[in-house]
């Protein structure tokens, strides 16, 4: 019923921007925290970046100043402009919430289905 969607992910030179976008979708009353993981082949998935409900954020240190995540007023909206992108950076994106209220139940830890960023040389 609830379905976090990502969009925004594809190739890009060394030193290029991309822009992620993902939208919950469904019958949802409130989303709280909002956020970016990403995985790399063989490793575990890190937080790039989160965003409270009130508008606070964090960064993985290897992200701060480059990358930047933002909300829309509704809150059903999290952004991940990415700048100055380094091959390291290439990932499947995931966007996760840690709750969503649908008026019935919550639902905890959500994930969406990924997109990939790759990131040339």
């Amino acid at each position: 019923q609830v379905q976090l969607v990502e969009s925004g992910g594809g190739l890009v030179q060394a030193g290029g921007s991309l822009r992620l976008s993902c939208a919950a979708s469904g019958s949802i009353v409130r989303v709280n925290a909002m956020g970016w993981y990403r995985q790399a082949p063989g490793k575990q998935r890190e937080l790039v970046a989160g965003i409270t409900s009130g508008g606070s954020t964090k960064y993985a240190n290897s992200v701060k100043g480059r990358f930047t995540i933002s909300r829309d007023s509704d809150q059903n909206t999290v952004y991940l402009q990415m700048n100055s992108l380094k091959p390291e950076d290439t990932a499947v994106y995931y966007c996760y919430t840690d709750e969503v209220y649908t008026g019935s139940y919550y639902l905890t830890d959500y994930w969406g289905v990924g997109t990939q960023v790759t990131v040339s040389s």
